[in-house]
């Protein structure tokens, strides 16, 4: 069983930043994805950005130019680096894991039944 865990959100500014982390326990396989949903008040929850255990990755349209995904050391851990956050960019943010290559898990992993969730964490951008 994998567990994750998220921390780092909060309340910024639009035009600020903030990092999320998620740290992920338990078995991890040898060829797993690690990344980022979010669910925005009333809406779906949606990929955001996702890596895979080879360093690949995949964004979301909207926060290619803004967000960056990265691994830990240890590639039990990944981070979400996000700059000059929006006010659309208000959510709850999931971590998420399963396996597969980057590309194949940001549209797969839009399954709730496939894959691990952490419990989100709140990201609140105000003007």
């Amino acid at each position: 069983q994998v567990q994750l865990a998220e921390s780092g959100g909060g309340s910024v500014q639009a035009g600020g930043s903030l990092r999320l982390s998620c740290v992920a326990s338990g078995y991890i396989f040898s060829s797993y994805c690690l990344g980022w949903f979010r669910q925005a008040p009333g809406k779906e929850r949606v990929p955001v950005a996702i890596i895979d255990s080879d360093g690949s990755t995949s964004y979301a349209d909207s926060v290619k130019d803004r967000f960056a995904i990265s691994q830990g050391n240890d590639k039990n851990s990944v981070h979400l680096q996000m700059n000059n956050l929006k006010l659309e960019d208000t959510a709850v943010y999931y971590c998420r894991a399963g396996r597969g290559i980057a590309s194949f898990c940001f549209s797969n992993l839009r399954r709730a039944d496939i894959g691990h969730w952490g419990q989100g964490t709140q990201v609140t951008v105000s003007s």
